[in-house]
């Protein structure tokens, strides 16, 4: 009598025992995901402790490679129609739209919290984004218009958007906060550089790609991850940056990068703390724009 000897063919490992890819962390200029030409990077943390990656740790030279990307994009990006921007930037929220649950667990790993909050702030970012999308191309309506002015002329006035703004993040609020500062600056055609949160970068670190995968051309965001304290002087002092956004950078540190900023006359914005799961208002919008009233004769 003979038996059958069992089969000595190896299992496939279950899929939890596979190998899974690494993300690699990296730096968003002009488009491009290069990784810092330093050669550094940082470990990032979760909100209890544990490694969770190391992002690239952006250098001064990075930073003006990010000024650079953002003036060469402005004039195609504020010489755009208005709705036209506003049709990119809704682009944009489909995309995030689409990766929510990414997002949700990467909030929750950078902040704490459960799931269900984590996905309740990437649902409010998305809302966001939607919400200053649309205004791109109705601010003008509300805040512009004819001016009654005495004599034969037509005396109009509207807004246009500053030119390059440098952004730092909030480092409360690794998504909704990043939205509620950078979307309000590209809205009206501004270009931006933004400094991520310095402890928490990996939301904004993936955000890049959603811009990098929507519509939005290359250079109109340029998304730094590093340390605040080594690039907000030099985003401050650039001579081709025309605004900046110091909502990041603590109430303390705010002074000396406001003097560096007044060297060459830069609009700085430094408002108080805020609640970004509140109405966002439209104020951010106005703190990027300048006024340009034309004169037309009558009858000429």
């Amino acid at each position: 009598m003979t038996t059958k000897s069992k089969s000595t063919k190896a299992k496939p490992a279950p899929a939890d025992d596979r190998l899974r890819v690494r993300k690699t962390y990296k730096l968003y200029i002009g488009g491009a995901f290069p990784r810092s030409e330093s050669g550094r990077s940082y470990p990032v943390h979760s909100a209890s402790g544990d490694l969770l990656a190391h992002a690239a740790q952006a250098s001064r030279k990075d930073l003006r490679d990010a000024v650079v990307a953002a003036r060469k994009a402005f004039a195609a990006w504020s010489g755009a129609t208005a709705y036209n921007r506003g049709q990119v930037l809704y682009r944009v929220a489909e995309m995030l739209d689409g990766r929510r649950e990414q997002f949700a667990a990467e909030v929750a790993e950078s902040e704490g919290g459960s799931p269900a909050a984590a996905l309740a702030q990437v649902d409010a970012a998305i809302d966001r984004w939607v919400y200053y999308a649309g205004w791109s191309d109705k601010y003008a309506q509300v805040v512009g218009g004819t001016n009654p002015v005495a004599g034969p002329y037509f005396s109009f006035s509207l807004p246009e958007p500053t030119g390059v703004v440098g952004v730092v993040a909030p480092q409360d609020s690794s998504l909704l906060g990043l939205v509620s500062v950078l979307a309000p600056v590209v809205a009206l055609g501004n270009t931006a550089v933004v400094i991520a949160a310095e402890e928490r970068p990996l939301p904004a670190a993936s955000f890049a790609e959603v811009l990098a995968t929507s519509d939005l051309p290359g250079g109109v965001v340029n998304l730094l991850t590093g340390f605040t304290a080594e690039l907000t002087p030099w985003l401050a002092g650039h001579r081709d940056v025309n605004a900046v956004d110091l909502t990041g950078v603590a109430v303390p540190d705010r002074k000396a990068l406001q003097i560096k900023a007044a060297d060459n006359v830069k609009r700085v914005y430094a408002p108080a703390a805020a609640d970004w799961s509140a109405d966002p208002g439209i104020s951010r919008l106005g703190a990027f724009v300048e006024t340009k009233t034309v004169w037309h004769p009558i009858g000429v």
